[in-house]
């Protein structure tokens, strides 16, 4: 079974910049409690508050699918509907 990797970044609106900052540490605990997941970072970038790093390592293709179910589902997925994605993925 491959390894799958997310990398890249998020851009939040400016208007839903304290509700995605509310709900960030939750959501990085519940992802990090996860079966299968290696790592997860999201980190803020101090001189663009609106740009988030992120980083994530999964066992396999299908715990990364259970994650990406489980967010969509979440307080995040609510918070963030409205978040631009840039991400690659590899090993899916």
């Amino acid at each position: 079974m491959a390894k799958v990797t997310l990398s890249g970044y998020i851009e939040v609106p400016k208007e839903d910049l304290d509700a995605v900052l509310f709900e960030l540490p939750n959501h990085v605990s519940l992802t990090q409690q996860e079966t299968g997941c290696i790592t997860f970072t999201v980190t803020q970038d101090q001189e663009k508050p609106c740009h988030f790093d992120v980083y994530e390592e999964f066992i396999d293709k299908a715990t990364f699918e259970k994650h990406q179910a489980r967010v969509k589902a979440s307080d995040w997925g609510k918070v963030t509907q409205n978040v631009k994605r840039f991400y690659t993925i590899t090993g899916h």
